[in-house]
């Protein structure tokens, strides 16, 4: 152990582990933190404003969902997420700690990992398809601006053309030199990002208005009605707790740094339910629009920014989407495994070596196969995706019900057989017993056709279960102690 770690063992009552403790995995001390009400919420800003949740959110419009339909399954997502992400926001809070280590309550020292691949390896691929998805748009921003590029786009290598690479190259470059000075740098990106993809989407809204002549079509000609559409009403919110079933889980990432819970609070409520509608809002603009004007439905807003007529403009949409697509892929899908490697290899890897590993493993993938390959989409990371909603029932389950709260800090990071946490070897089979078969049930209900009427409910079938299994087999004689990590804590902003 270093000096430091001495002299914290010294302050608790159990000896730190150096398997289980390095700079980047200790608690954050109370004071100094950074991330306020409006970091919290131009994580949302940029995140529910994805690419990809604008092609989930026009599909709503192209399944028969008219104008009130889609702000409606909106609202009921986004009042569900608010209070979810509110009780795992909390979490990280009080205690100053990343997923990982959080991970280690309820399922063990050990057992933790299970959890922290689990949300790191969905992490890891997506980080390869958004960093994909943004080169794509890098591709239009340059053969727009140098048309003499054009003919570097033509060809094939690994799946992709030479312009293709060079895009992506460098777009995987800019987020490992943004994630390498921490997570500070990540807010501050995130709070510049915010406003940006804010106001662009807006102005992208109000031209293709004012493109259609100032009305809008607020539904298709195929419009549904009666018990399908409140169906599709409220599958369109379910799926939105599963597009965040991820983020739900290590939001604690962010909040270990948040100064308060009045700013998580404050943060979320603005940035989700505000937040969303403002969003709903954009995409029945943009949707209602195209469909005026010709007929179609757009899959995404890049559809759309390729068509500007003006080259300058079409570049800054461009920029803006590019800056936006770094922010969610930062926020998303970089931090998880980051914390996943160091908690995996504490003395080897911190958070910058953990960050540059991540990223190779999301190039040498070569996500761009696995986006264009509906099998792996659906089967692997939709699989794997699945289990999350247990994950996160087990977790909450214990934390706020059976300890209520009571968190022994520094025994998370002991591997002394009496730490509160050890369990047996390390690992809690009680989490285990209710997580696998909830595991197994959200998985088949989400990717076995016969299933398909309800596999956008299968995060909550999968949690609520997981949370119902736990609290049968859970050990309610146990008595658990509230202690604080402020003897072993590190400065936020390290």
């Amino acid at each position: 152990m270093t000096a430091l770690q001495d002299q914290r063992s010294a302050s608790t009552a159990l000896p730190l582990s150096t398997r289980l403790y390095n700079e980047d995995l200790a608690p954050t001390k109370k004071a100094g933190r950074t991330w306020s009400a409006y970091n919290i919420f131009t994580l949302w800003a940029n995140d529910v404003h994805s690419l990809g949740n604008y092609a989930f959110a026009i599909g709503l419009f192209a399944l028969g969902l008219g104008a009130w339909q889609i702000l409606l399954a909106f609202l009921v997502g986004a009042v569900l997420l608010f209070l979810l992400l509110s009780l795992s926001g909390f979490m990280g809070e009080k205690t100053g700690v990343p997923f990982p280590v959080m991970s280690r309550i309820a399922f063990g020292i050990h057992g933790a990992q299970l959890a922290a691949v689990a949300r790191g390896g969905v992490a890891i691929a997506w980080f390869g398809v958004q960093t994909y998805l943004a080169s794509v748009v890098l591709r239009v921003m340059l053969t727009a601006m140098f048309p003499g590029l054009a003919p570097l786009d033509t060809n094939n290598f690994l799946g992709m053309s030479t312009l293709g690479w060079i895009s992506f190259v460098a777009l995987w470059i800019l987020q490992v030199i943004i994630v390498s000075f921490g997570m500070e740098m990540i807010r501050k990106y995130e709070a510049f990002a915010g406003p940006v993809i804010l106001v662009t989407m807006l102005a992208i809204a109000v031209w293709m208005f004012i493109e259609a002549g100032g009305s809008i079509a607020l539904s298709t000609n195929e419009s549904l009605t009666g018990g399908e559409m409140w169906r599709q009403i409220f599958v369109g919110g379910a799926l939105w707790i599963a597009i965040y079933g991820t983020f739900v889980l290590n939001f604690c990432d962010f909040t270990r740094s948040a100064t308060s819970k009045k700013a998580i609070t404050r943060g979320n409520f603005v940035g989700i339910p505000l937040n969303m509608l403002f969003f709903g809002a954009i995409v029945v603009v943009l949707a209602g629009a195209q469909f005026k004007i010709n007929g179609q439905i757009i899959e995404s807003p890049s559809d759309i920014v390729q068509t500007i007529p003006n080259t300058f403009f079409l570049v800054l949409a461009c920029l803006a989407l590019l800056v936006l697509t770094v922010a969610v892929n930062l926020m998303a899908n970089f931090v998880a495994p980051i914390y996943m490697f160091t908690n995996l290899f504490p003395r080897r890897l911190n958070f910058r070596s953990a960050a540059i590993v991540s990223a190779v493993i999301g190039l040498v993938i070569l996500p761009w196969n696995l986006y264009n390959n509906p099998v792996v989409i659906v089967y692997f990371l939709g699989g794997l995706g699945a289990i999350l909603g247990p994950i996160f029932g087990v977790i909450m389950a214990d934390y706020w019900i059976i300890r209520k709260a009571q968190i022994n800090v520094p025994d998370l990071y002991t591997e002394a057989a009496n730490g509160e946490y050890h369990y047996k070897r390390g690992v809690n089979p009680r989490a285990i017993i209710a997580l696998v078969p909830a595991a197994v049930i959200a998985i088949v209900l989400a990717l076995a056709p016969a299933f398909s009427a309800v596999a956008g409910f299968s995060w909550f079938f999968g949690a609520g279960l997981a949370a119902v299994f736990y609290l049968i087999v859970a050990d309610r004689t146990a008595r658990f102690r509230d202690v604080d990590g402020e003897a072993l804590a590190v400065a936020s902003a390290h």
